[in-house]
Protein backbone atom coordinates (compact mmCIF):
# COMPACT_ATOMS: atom_id res chain seq x y z
CA UNK A 1 0.00 0.00 0.00
CA UNK A 2 1.33 3.04 -0.89
CA UNK A 3 0.52 6.42 0.88
CA UNK A 4 -0.26 9.29 -0.98
CA UNK A 5 1.26 12.85 -0.08
CA UNK A 6 -0.99 15.51 0.54
CA UNK A 7 -0.82 19.24 -0.25
CA UNK A 8 -0.77 19.72 3.90
CA UNK A 9 2.20 17.26 4.47
CA UNK A 10 4.02 19.45 1.24
CA UNK A 11 4.01 22.27 3.38
CA UNK A 12 4.96 20.77 6.71
CA UNK A 13 8.28 20.06 4.58
CA UNK A 14 10.70 22.71 2.88
CA UNK A 15 9.54 22.20 -0.82
CA UNK A 16 12.86 20.63 -3.01
CA UNK A 17 11.84 21.50 -6.73
CA UNK A 18 12.53 18.41 -9.15
CA UNK A 19 12.77 18.40 -12.43
CA UNK A 20 9.02 18.19 -14.63
CA UNK A 21 7.29 19.65 -11.31
CA UNK A 22 4.67 22.77 -12.43
CA UNK A 23 5.36 24.99 -10.08
CA UNK A 24 3.76 28.85 -9.27
CA UNK A 25 6.69 31.46 -8.35
CA UNK A 26 4.83 33.98 -5.87
CA UNK A 27 7.65 37.03 -5.98
CA UNK A 28 7.49 40.75 -5.74
CA UNK A 29 3.93 40.56 -6.07
CA UNK A 30 4.14 38.89 -9.06
CA UNK A 31 3.11 35.23 -10.18
CA UNK A 32 4.77 33.37 -12.84
CA UNK A 33 3.95 29.46 -13.54
CA UNK A 34 5.31 27.29 -15.63
CA UNK A 35 7.13 23.82 -15.59
CA UNK A 36 10.56 23.46 -14.08
CA UNK A 37 12.94 22.59 -17.09
CA UNK A 38 16.72 22.49 -15.05
CA UNK A 39 17.20 21.58 -11.52
CA UNK A 40 20.62 22.32 -10.21
CA UNK A 41 21.07 23.04 -6.29
CA UNK A 42 21.98 26.69 -6.75
CA UNK A 43 18.49 27.10 -8.65
CA UNK A 44 16.13 25.88 -10.77
CA UNK A 45 14.95 26.99 -14.51
CA UNK A 46 11.21 27.21 -15.01
CA UNK A 47 10.05 27.39 -18.31
CA UNK A 48 7.00 29.95 -18.55
CA UNK A 49 6.41 29.41 -22.60
CA UNK A 50 8.29 27.94 -25.77
CA UNK A 51 7.27 29.39 -29.40
CA UNK A 52 8.36 27.86 -32.89
CA UNK A 53 11.83 29.14 -34.09
CA UNK A 54 11.29 30.44 -38.05
CA UNK A 55 12.32 27.82 -40.79
CA UNK A 56 15.49 28.71 -42.29
CA UNK A 57 18.49 26.92 -43.80
CA UNK A 58 19.82 26.88 -40.63
CA UNK A 59 16.90 25.40 -38.71
CA UNK A 60 15.36 23.46 -41.30
CA UNK A 61 17.48 20.31 -40.77
CA UNK A 62 17.55 20.82 -36.92
CA UNK A 63 15.60 18.91 -34.52
CA UNK A 64 15.05 21.81 -31.98
CA UNK A 65 12.70 23.96 -33.39
CA UNK A 66 11.49 25.62 -30.26
CA UNK A 67 12.44 28.77 -28.17
CA UNK A 68 12.21 28.19 -24.61
CA UNK A 69 11.46 31.07 -22.14
CA UNK A 70 12.85 30.22 -18.89
CA UNK A 71 13.05 32.17 -15.58
CA UNK A 72 15.88 31.44 -13.22
CA UNK A 73 14.75 30.93 -9.46
CA UNK A 74 17.74 30.77 -7.18
CA UNK A 75 17.42 28.69 -4.18
CA UNK A 76 17.04 31.14 -1.47
CA UNK A 77 14.12 32.04 -3.30
CA UNK A 78 12.71 28.16 -3.32
CA UNK A 79 10.30 29.23 -0.51
CA UNK A 80 8.07 31.24 -2.52
CA UNK A 81 7.50 28.56 -5.37
CA UNK A 82 4.36 26.76 -5.03
CA UNK A 83 4.25 22.76 -5.79
CA UNK A 84 1.09 22.55 -8.14
CA UNK A 85 1.77 18.53 -9.92
CA UNK A 86 4.32 16.66 -11.91
CA UNK A 87 4.79 15.42 -14.91
CA UNK A 88 6.43 12.24 -16.22
CA UNK A 89 8.68 13.87 -18.51
CA UNK A 90 9.15 16.55 -21.55
CA UNK A 91 6.87 14.77 -23.44
CA UNK A 92 3.84 14.25 -20.68
CA UNK A 93 1.96 17.78 -22.22
CA UNK A 94 -0.71 17.10 -19.69
CA UNK A 95 -1.24 20.19 -18.35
Amino acid sequence: MTSMETRKDRMAHEYVPKLHDYVKWHHNRFIHEGWVYFVDEEYVSIELGVSDKPVCDLTSHHKHRKNHILLVCQHFYWHELEYIKSRKDFWDCEI
